[in-house]
């Protein structure tokens, strides 16, 4: 079964896809990165449907969700309600919560409301500290030829990431440590460009991802990852800018974790490991049931 459509949430309303092929298992609803990016590149995670109902939506202002333009929206309390609010709209009284990248901060951010009926929560490739996600990619952008940092550098402080000189240096940071595959998938790479709203993103987290200028700047929920008490997975990829070191340590912070590193991957093992990621993640949600 498949089925899709809008819910009202606070600001408009947003689409979300169902899937579903025997609904036996508890569901999982997948929380997409971001901010302002779009469930569109997580459709693999469908073959989670085989075990139980999945759960994909748009958040408000991105991917095929309605745009508001009250600026007002783009913080990470709304977005929390918003969860709430498609949770109560899908009757998911009992549920498994997966994020990836910001999905992981929004993931956090609701289980820290402590909602009732969360089963088990699933951080992959997780953001759970702005300060920390900086630190990292400093770190990972020394691992660049010197060129590409210094492009890097200069264009921040000028105030001109917007240059095709900059996007080529992403390109490059991209390539180690977002997604290392030598050929996307086609569909991927005809992602229609209106999926995204780099707008969300620059009022959230800034113009840049290795500089925190955002309202996010200085979220760190990093204290309080020992009040997560539901069964927890986190996982990353061997060379993601989600590094394994930090999401380590998430990990070692939060009661009944597990930890998993997808070895070929960076920033996108659903992608670049897709049979692998799938497989990873039905045996933990399965392992609850």
């Amino acid at each position: 079964m498949h089925k899709e459509g809008f819910i009202d949430v606070t600001g408009g309303r947003v689409w979300y896809q169902l899937f579903d092929e025997n609904g036996r298992g508890t569901p999982v609803i997948i929380l997409h990165g971001g901010p302002g990016s779009s469930s569109y590149s997580l459709q693999g995670l469908k073959a989670l449907a085989k075990e139980r109902p999945v759960i994909l939506y748009d958040q408000l202002g991105c991917g095929k969700s309605d745009r508001p333009t009250d600026n007002s929206l783009w913080r990470i309390e709304r977005f929390v309600e918003e969860l709430a609010q498609v949770r109560e709209a899908l009757k998911l009284d009992e549920v498994h919560i997966l994020g990836h990248s910001w999905g992981t901060t929004l993931a956090a951010a609701y289980c820290l409301t402590k909602p009732s009926g969360v089963k088990s929560v699933i951080f992959s490739s997780p953001c759970l500290s702005a300060p920390l996600w900086e630190k990292d990619q400093k770190r990972n952008l020394k691992k660049l030829p010197l060129d590409v940092q210094e492009t890097i550098k200069h264009c921040e402080e000028n105030g001109t990431t917007d240059s095709e000189e900059f996007e080529a240096a992403i390109e490059v940071f991209s390539k180690h440590f977002v997604n290392r595959m030598e050929k996307k998938p086609e569909w991927l790479e005809q992602r229609p460009s209106w999926y995204r709203n780099s707008e969300i993103y620059n009022i959230m987290w800034g113009p840049s991802e290795f500089t925190v200028l955002g309202n996010l700047k200085e979220f760190d929920c990093t204290s309080q990852l020992k009040e997560i008490t539901c069964q927890t997975l986190y996982t990353c990829g061997h060379f993601d800018e989600a590094t394994p070191e930090t999401t380590q340590f998430y990990s070692s912070q939060t009661p009944h974790a597990k930890f998993h590193v997808f070895e070929k991957s960076a920033h996108m093992p659903y992608i670049e490991e897709p049979e692998e990621y799938v497989t990873v993640i039905g045996d933990f949600l399965q392992s609850i049931n």
